[in-house]
């Protein structure tokens, strides 16, 4: 079982590996600079709130 591009799943070329093209290397760019793949960030609970303000 070989490995499929990860935008349309066509299998991948060797230039653009892991895409089949640059249309579709592209898009997965356009998906990062977008803030479309994101890391889920969990709360440290013994940290203080970056919002709140103290006085």
């Amino acid at each position: 079982m070989s490995a499929r591009c990860p935008i349309c799943g066509r299998p991948p070329e060797a230039r653009y590996r892991p895409f089949c093209s640059r249309r579709c290397a592209d898009v997965d760019l356009q998906k990062w600079l977008a803030g479309a793949y994101a890391v889920p960030a969990e709360e440290d609970e013994g940290a203080p709130a970056a919002d709140s303000e103290e006085d």
